[in-house]
């Protein structure tokens, strides 16, 4: 009985530590949704604004702003491949530094098979010199439990390597930023790995906020994620009924059983909202009141 009583403890305070800096994902067309979520999420949270095509500069900007006047702590995303130039980065970088105050980026390669620009993934941009002189206080890189389709593990590894020393070298503390996922197994196993390979990077782990079943299996479809029978029904549904809706609920419990924060270290979750932002952020409260957080 004390056995059980123990375990209990320590998933309640894992559960409690990746919630009490949890982030969300926004887009720059989301402003109104997050005005109306507002009051759910607790200041200095910090909001990632995704850099989606078809959405404008000054868009991602008015986007940043609006989430620093509101209380929370914005968090852009740049796509490398995406940039057409070093003055259109420069520009970006300048106006989010002085109008949004930011302290801190998200860095990936983008999806184009052919840079638009001088940038042919984060580690270019990164070593660019851009990021100095900023201020920022740190920058994140992508991190893949379940692998990257087109790119194989050991790149992975080494780029993630040189990403932290890049950033080391111009004083900028480097945080990882996972793909969302429904299995825990793979997320665990992985940030073990990351600690192995001796980066201890404070770890974002993404998961799906609460959506309706057709568009979690939609979006991991786009993703990669895994989505096997066996896969979904440990995250609570079934891909043979698409109708309803899930929440990370069982995915939480089970990756806070898992954790060691000793051998795992600094961890924090990151909601992608599917279902909406206003959705995902009245279920943290929900869940994170239930839970004693």
């Amino acid at each position: 009985m004390n056995m059980l009583k123990d375990a209990d403890a320590a998933t309640a305070s894992a559960t409690g530590r990746m919630l009490r800096h949890f982030s969300l994902e926004m887009t720059a067309k989301d402003v109104p949704s997050l005005e109306e979520a507002a009051p759910f999420i607790p200041q200095g949270t910090r909001i990632a604004i995704a850099f989606l095509p078809g959405e404008t500069f000054e868009a991602r900007l008015h986007a940043a702003v609006r989430v620093r006047a509101l209380g929370f702590d914005p968090a852009p995303h740049i796509s490398a491949r995406r940039i057409a130039s070093e003055t259109e980065l420069r520009t970006f970088l300048e106006r989010l530094a002085a109008d949004a105050g930011i302290k801190r980026l998200f860095v990936v390669a983008g999806d184009p098979p052919v840079p638009e620009g001088p940038y042919e993934d984060a580690l270019s941009l990164i070593r660019s010199g851009m990021l100095a002189g900023l201020n920022l206080e740190s920058v994140g890189v992508s991190g893949y439990p379940e692998g990257h389709p087109d790119i194989d593990g050991d790149k992975l590894w080494r780029a993630m390597f040189d990403k932290r020393d890049a950033l080391g070298e111009i004083g900028i503390s480097m945080t990882i930023l996972t793909q969302f996922g429904f299995d825990p197994d793979p997320i665990v196993d992985w940030i073990a790995q990351v600690r192995a390979h001796g980066i201890d990077a404070l770890i974002r782990i993404g998961v799906p906020g609460p959506a309706g079943i057709k568009t979690l299996m939609r979006f991991a479809a786009r993703c990669g994620v895994g989505t096997s029978a066996k896969v979904m029904s440990r995250y609570g549904l079934s891909i043979t009924q698409l109708i309803g809706s899930a929440g990370p609920d069982r995915l939480i419990g089970d990756l806070a059983a898992r954790i060691d924060p000793v051998r795992h270290g600094d961890l924090s979750l990151h909601f992608y909202p599917f279902g909406g932002i206003a959705k995902t952020a009245e279920w943290v409260s929900d869940y994170a009141a239930k839970h004693g957080n």
